[in-house]
């Protein structure tokens, strides 16, 4: 995953291991197009939400401990809901087709506080954005803070048909502006953007976000491989693939083997030991230490941990260099050290 950011004002740390968790109601739920609905969430207490940097998703708690990310559409200047747009996948992981066919308004709901693993570029002047169907949310919220801050933009928005085709009716001003294109390939990427001549010059410090399905990601970063370091931000609906995993450096015939270490939960005062086979997550689990889990492949953030003491072998593609030096994703990461202490 390319340069995936994260600002300390705008991440929920885990507090004593555990994220941040809201009480929430369900408002509204509102049709955006063909298969997309709006959720509108509000505090039950009706008092205000923390406040969301541009970018930022959260963690829904669906009936039957299902746990499912969806980024934030509204403007950041909001306080009183928090809005995510949501396509309905028969073929996904069943969060989507809870979401459509099990909520309902009123319905109270617990959801994590916002996370922000795809921030804006603060230094940036210019914001090139492309989005590929429902890789349209986060951007939303993004198209909202660059237009405040009165930065350059614009938004390439691929997607099939104008019928699947979600927040049209509020991009419209900025269509008419030409802030914003419009590419329907109505299934067929040949008569789609052309990203190589889109991505091919690079206006001086600008940065590019891009967010959709996997295939079209891929073509992104291909296309925007010439872009300097540092000014390539994404965010991924499954993991890209690119994750290492632990090795065995005793190893003598080459292969790579995961190898057990020692697990201490600093303050439970227990410690456990990960086989090469199980995740750190399946040893909680089994030792009836309650942990939040969604994607388990190292994308979504839900499972950060802060950890104490050890050399974590990072297997996500969402922490940044700084963020590794105090968190790890428990899901899907091992460790190098012998021994991984966690503040559990």
């Amino acid at each position: 995953m390319e340069a995936v950011l994260m600002r300390e004002e705008a991440v929920a740390r885990p507090e004593g291991g555990k994220h941040v968790k809201l009480n929430v109601t369900l408002k509204s739920i509102t049709s955006l197009a063909e298969n997309i609905n709006a959720f509108e969430f509000v505090s039950s207490d009706c008092g205000p939400l923390p406040a969301f940097s541009a970018g930022s998703h959260v963690d829904v708690h669906l009936p039957g401990s299902t746990i499912r990310q969806y980024s934030l559409c509204n403007s950041p200047a909001e306080r009183h809901r928090y809005v995510v747009a949501v396509l309905r996948d028969a073929s996904g992981r069943g969060g989507s087709v809870a979401m459509h066919d099990n909520l309902r308004v009123g319905q109270k709901l617990v959801i994590s506080a916002p996370r922000n693993h795809f921030a804006l570029e603060e230094s940036a002047r210019t914001h090139v954005f492309i989005a590929g169907g429902i890789g349209i949310t986060p951007i939303m919220s993004m198209l909202a803070e660059v237009q405040r801050r009165g930065e350059q933009f614009h938004l390439f928005y691929c997607a099939r048909t104008p019928e699947r085709t979600a927040f049209l009716d509020r991009l419209k001003p900025l269509i008419d502006r030409g802030l914003v294109s419009l590419h329907f390939d109505d299934g067929d990427p040949q008569k789609g953007l052309d990203l190589t001549a889109t991505l091919t010059k690079r206006s001086d410090n600008a940065h590019l976000y891009y967010c959709g399905p996997g295939r079209f990601m891929d073509a992104i970063e291909k296309a925007s491989a010439h872009w300097p370091a540092g000014t390539r931000h994404c965010e991924r609906f499954s993991a890209s693939g690119t994750v290492a995993p632990s090795i065995d450096s005793s190893s003598r015939d080459g292969q790579e083997r995961p190898v057990p270490f020692e697990l201490e939960l600093r303050r439970a005062q227990k410690t456990f030991t990960v086989q090469a086979e199980e995740s750190i997550v399946d040893v909680l689990r089994a030792n009836g230490v309650e942990v939040d889990t969604s994607c388990c492949e190292g994308y979504c953030g839900t499972c950060m941990t802060r950890y104490l003491e050890g050399e974590p072998l990072h297997r996500d593609t969402v922490l940044d260099e700084e963020d590794r030096e105090e968190f790890v994703m428990i899901c899907c990461s091992r460790s190098k050290s012998g021994k991984l202490v966690l503040d559990l």
